[in-house]
């Protein structure tokens, strides 16, 4: 199936980014919002996005400005779309009322695929015209830069969708990892928000400061983690015997580990400790932009991957 023009419902932080990375890949792109002076949001952020494109050699030139539209009514928006990126607000009532609009306006065939980061596929399908064609597609932000894409299913997605799906992501450049069934957080923010309660945890117990935390992850498994996941990390710790040493000697003392995290809750005290350090995290930074600071570094990364994957071509 060619995928010449796409329409991304929701001109908010992911969509635009989004809407940049179409557009680096040729498409035709529409954006779909209701919000007052959303399209010069999404132009700007588009425009800042565009240097990122080119200096990681996937767009070239101005952006292609010509090919950006945009529009507030969601069943016209999408009555064109060969592709739909759903990127309406993380609610379900919203997302089965944005879902009910595209198809009003949709081409039979066109896959919708939401970006939602916690919702269950099953879920947002559920009530729809045609379920078969929805799938979850969700992204890491910013998505023009970080290349996974979490395919996911409902419980009545059909095969052609997902596949039409991963040939899409997979073609503009995305690590496309794709679950056997829906869960809550899909993979990756069950991962993050696991690690995170833990950092959450540390913080309220006054083990470390919150900027302590962030260094540890950045200075120590962080680096290792831009390059392989926990599985391969432990199979190299486990020296020539691999994997199965490490888990078979050494897992002993995870367990102990996890006996050992902490069950934090977000009442106000805790939260206020978060606030309070975050807050003198982001003042330690002086007048360094976090966001300038964030993409420089992962086009610095994704670089680094490129030559390192060339190399063992």
């Amino acid at each position: 199936m060619q995928i010449n023009a796409i329409t991304i419902v929701g001109g908010g932080l992911i969509g635009a980014s989004w809407a940049g990375l179409f557009l680096a890949h040729g498409a035709r792109v529409t954006v779909q919002d209701v919000a007052q002076d959303f399209e010069a949001r999404v132009t700007k952020e588009v425009g800042r996005a565009w240097p990122d494109l080119v200096a990681l050699g996937m767009a070239h030139g101005d952006a292609p400005l010509d090919r950006l539209r945009f529009a507030s009514d969601t069943a016209q928006a999408c009555a064109g779309a060969d592709f739909i990126q759903e990127c309406g607000p993380d609610r379900i009532d919203v997302k089965r009322d944005l879902i009910a609009q595209i198809e009003a306006g949709a081409k039979p065939d066109a896959v919708i695929a939401s970006s939602t980061s916690s919702l269950l596929a099953s879920d947002i399908q559920n009530g729809a015209a045609h379920p078969e064609r929805i799938v979850v597609a969700h992204p890491f932000n910013p998505p023009h830069l970080i290349p996974l894409v979490e395919l996911v299913p409902g419980r009545q997605t059909g095969a052609q969708a997902m596949a039409v799906a991963r040939t899409f992501y997979a073609g503009i450049g995305r690590e496309v990892v794709e679950l056997k069934r829906d869960v809550v957080g899909h993979v990756a923010n069950r991962l993050s928000s696991a690690l995170f309660r833990e950092a959450v945890h540390i913080v309220a117990e006054g083990i470390a400061s919150a900027e302590d935390v962030d260094r540890a992850v950045m200075h120590g498994p962080g680096l290792r983690w831009a390059l392989m996941g926990p599985y391969l990390t432990y199979h190299l710790g486990g020296g020539a015997g691999g994997f199965r040493h490490y888990i078979e000697h050494l897992g002993p003392t995870q367990a102990a580990r996890w006996a050992e995290l902490g069950d934090p809750k977000l009442d106000p005290e805790t939260v206020g400790k978060l606030i309070a350090g975050v807050d003198d995290l982001v003042a330690g930074l002086g007048d360094t932009d976090p966001a300038a600071r964030r993409d420089a570094g992962l086009i610095g990364l994704l670089e680094l991957k490129r030559r390192i994957d060339g190399d063992q071509s």
